[in-house]
């Protein structure tokens, strides 16, 4: 390691839960010996018998969708395609005892299985030695990286969550802000792709502060675990990796005399070597889908490696630009051009030849002012390609961390250059994890003058502010799941994190949630003789549509919550006056509109709107629309007023549970329609128009809208399918423990993600309660240790699985809709479990 001061991942492998390398035996590869008996029963009337198997390895899955749908489609994949693969695999063999029930919903997947308890492990790279929940990981060597192909074991690794669209755009010239997140060398509880029960974890969620996400690791190729991918995305962040070459989302790294052993290999091996290693990590960031490499050399390199260094950041960058959208490859400042390892601290002529060769440069964190003045100079119009470091922890000669590091961040900015912060965990690791949701407020409260935020561009707009993380799990408004849970892929779309004067300031609420596992607290005073305050909670940056729709959950705090209303107001400017690219300011709007209350849903939109003006669980609900001509969408605020105007300051405290904005067309009536109610140019409140009173503004006249979106049937799961079945005895005397991995299709970009339930295995005919086994974000789950009774002799159990998709518009899908999947499971011949038992 270098010393405490240098490099980007100088802590090493601290003493903590840090993961360890995956084994890579060969045992765990091999499928099971004993072959597997299945029949797929009949699901619905008239559907005749099938027999399939998935191709999983482990204990293969079979699937039949007796409704023809997906068959012959491609195997399923997370984010892209969504569709299943049939197999077939011809030849009934019915089990011994086995029932077919003779009205299982169309379309449902009926299965058959025989249980054994052999142990059949699953490749150790993917899944948990211990419980098979898939994992994130990383490869640890050279030969690792060029030997690497895409995997079907891959799939729960790889994003399902476009990078969404911003403004501006990253590569606009302003200063920006990446974010290197080292914490005890990576892997933790972040490693479990379907989450933890983890209590108090580390989240991050200032996404709107920051550009580029960096996940760094001390391995050689880091692979994001892909939570952070999903998070980040949804929130308009790309994900870059640490290559080692040296590790981060990603990171490829190289340090020391392991790293100098790397580097010859591939550098000093000439052009063919290092063009094998450059298009092997362009694929593995394209496969994944994350968005660039960190590049972090921290070791001394020969004459023959350094000199095919510039040339091999040069190929790399043109392999990620051409395999992912808006790739970026970083160096960091570590090795110099004549191969020397000396951190330099700056942009200069002894590592410029790296700079020039990629997107930017990562410097160390021992600069003084003069060295941001010559960095300046040097970068000339690519000075925001200058990523200065700032350690948060603060160790060596630095000018400010911890709850200074506002401090290097003001320098920085004052020379134009954008900024690295490193290891912001620390709020975490240094301060605990008992009040860090209060202190990550803080740090980045400190900061927040100096970070320019990143807009919204594109509807539709939804979030139920959730952390994805929770001491419960909630669902409209009630608790569904009590326990700890951590899953940072179900985190949500976040807001801007407020703080004005002490007076107004946003929080996260894990108390109280309407849906996931927290909800946004918005506090704050309504000053002396004033009505109302606006607090922001996002930036827009779009051309408006003719007509808004909004809904807005929320709950008010407090001992006298009648004193209060909640509404929401939009900000606009004149479309002339809009920007897009290149900003780095926004111009003042010069209109303010509240739009009208929707006291009930009017026709055609009753499915979509029937929570208006509805309490559930304390949580109310209203619905809003507005019309807007000519402008540009700029803010989105909550409005809290208070009845009656007083003296006195009045605190308040709400909760929001719920926010969306979408375009909705219109559908106008024979008569003609009034002019929209925009307000004039100068700021205010918009200007009133006579209709019906509503509790939250003037209420909506009556109007068509055109429901066509609302009415069209959603579409179907379809080709839902298992494999990779796990049989274990317990943990009751009289039980197993099964696990499998279930896969089916749905259109690409339909829904938000999809929630997972099983409903209670018996060896009779009863059914019980669904309950949540947890959501997915792509359409592949692994359902691991469900707790199912005993087979008796002759007599099949019967378990089933739903699968509901849930919509991006948030209408509902009726359970016919649903994936479904019926597993009857028997002992084998003879009452053993198959291993002799």
């Amino acid at each position: 390691m270098a010393e405490a001061q240098e490099g980007p991942g100088r802590r090493g492998k601290r003493a903590g839960a840090e993961a360890e390398e995956p084994a890579e035996a060969e045992e765990a590869e091999r499928p099971g010996r004993r072959r597997r008996r299945w029949a797929a029963g009949r699901a619905g009337p008239g559907r005749g018998r099938a027999r399939a198997r998935g191709r999983g390895r482990g204990r293969a899955g079979a699937q039949l969708d007796s409704a023809g749908a997906g068959r012959g489609a491609g195997p399923a994949r997370p984010g892209g395609g969504c569709q299943a693969s049939s197999e077939a695999w011809p030849g009934p063999h019915p089990l011994p005892g086995s029932f077919q029930p003779a009205a299982e919903p169309l379309g449902t997947t009926v299965l058959h299985d025989t249980v054994s308890t052999r142990p059949q492990p699953l490749p150790a790279r993917h899944f948990d030695t211990r419980t098979t929940e898939p994992i994130s990981f990383f490869l640890s060597s050279l030969e690792e990286l060029l030997a690497w192909q895409p995997d079907s074991n891959d799939d729960f690794n790889v994003s399902a969550v476009p990078l969404a669209k911003r403004q501006p755009p990253l590569l606009s010239k302003r200063p920006r802000t990446l974010v290197c997140h080292d914490m005890r060398g990576g892997y933790l509880e972040d490693r479990f792709i379907q989450g933890s029960a983890t209590r108090n974890p580390y989240v991050f969620y200032h996404w709107r502060y920051i550009d580029i996400f960096v996940y760094f690791s001390h391995h050689a190729v880091t692979i994001p675990p892909v939570c952070w991918t999903n998070a980040a995305h949804r929130n308009g962040v790309p994900v870059l990796a640490n290559a080692a070459l040296t590790a981060s989302p990603g990171t490829f790294i190289t340090e020391w005399t392991d790293g100098e052993k790397l580097c010859e290999a591939f550098l000093a091996g000439g052009e063919e070597a290092y063009r094998a290693v450059s298009e092997q990590l362009a694929r593995i960031a394209q496969h994944y889908r994350f968005d660039g490499w960190l590049v972090n050399m921290e070791n001394t390199l020969s004459a023959a490696a350094v000199g095919n260094l510039p040339p091999f950041l040069r190929h790399l960058t043109a392999q990620v630009h051409s395999a992912v959208p808006e790739g970026l490859v970083i160096w960091y400042d570590s090795v110099l051009q004549n191969g020397t390892l000396k951190w330099q601290n700056e942009l200069n002529e002894e590592n410029r030849v790296f700079f020039d060769a990629c997107d930017g440069l990562f410097t160390n964190y021992n600069w003084k002012e003069e060295h941001l003045e010559r960095t300046r100079g040097l970068a000339g119009p690519r000075h925001t390609d200058v990523y200065v470091g700032i350690d948060v922890f603060a160790r060596g000669d630095v000018i400010g961390g911890g709850f200074d590091t506002d401090k290097s961040l003001r320098l920085i900015r004052q020379y134009g250059l954008s900024a690295a912060i490193f290891a912001p965990g620390w709020v975490y690791e240094h301060l605990g994890a008992e009040n860090f949701l209060d202190n990550e407020n803080k740090f980045w409260g400190l900061l927040a003058e100096y970070l320019p935020t990143h807009s919204i561009c594109t509807l539709p707009l939804a979030t139920s502010f959730s952390l994805g993380m929770g001491t419960s799990r909630f669902l409209a408004g009630k608790e569904e799941q009590a326990g700890p849970w951590y899953d940072l892929s179900t985190q949500e779309i976040q807001p801007l994190y407020a703080e004005r004067e002490g007076r107004l300031s946003t929080s996260c609420c894990l108390q109280d949630a309407w849906s996931g596992g927290s909800s946004l607290r918005v506090q704050g005073t309504i000053p002396a003789g004033e009505e109302h305050v606006a607090i922001r909670l996002f930036s827009l940056q779009m051309p408006a549509p003719p007509k808004l729709f909004l809904t807005l959950l929320y709950k008010l705090e407090g001992p006298h919550p009648d004193e209060f209303t909640v509404a929401l107001e939009l900000t606009t400017w004149d479309s002339s006056t809009c920007h897009e690219g290149d900003v780095t300011s926004l111009p003042e709007p010069n209109g303010r509109h509240q739009p009208w209350f929707l006291p009930a849903p009017p026709p055609g939109l009753a499915g979509l709107l029937a929570a208006c003006d509805r309490d559930s669980h304390g949580w109310t609900s209203r619905c809003y629309e507005l019309d807007l001509r000519d402008c540009s969408l700029r803010d989105l605020s909550l409005l809290v007023s208070r009845q009656q105007p007083g003296p006195a300051e009045t605190p308040f405290s709400c909760l929001l549970g719920e926010l969306r904005v979408s375009a909705r067309r219109c559908r106008p009536r024979a008569a003609p329609r009034r002019e929209s109610g925009r307000a004039p140019a100068a700021p205010g409140p918009a200007r009133p128009r006579p209709a019906r009173p509503g509790p939250d503004g003037p209420a909506v006249p009556p109007q068509v809208l055109d429901a066509a979106s609302a009415a069209a049937a959603p579409p179907q799961v379809r080709g839902l399918a298992a494999s990779q079945l796990w049989w274990q005895e317990g943990p009751g005397p009289e039980q197993l423990s099964l696990s499998l991995t279930l896969r089916w299709a749905f259109p690409p970009g339909r829904a938000r993600c999809f929630r997972l339930r099983s409903r209670g295995a018996g060896c009779g005919r009863g059914r019980a309660p669904a309950e949540l086994l947890g959501l997915a974000p792509a359409c592949l789950y692994r359902a691991v240790g469900l707790p199912l009774p005993r087979p008796p002799a002759g007599q099949p159990c019967r378990l089933e699985l739903l699968v509901e998709p849930v919509l991006r518009d948030e209408l509902p899908v009726d359970p016919g809709r649903w994936g479904r999947l019926v597993l009857l499971y028997s002992a084998p011949a003879g009452g053993t479990g198959g291993d002799g038992r």
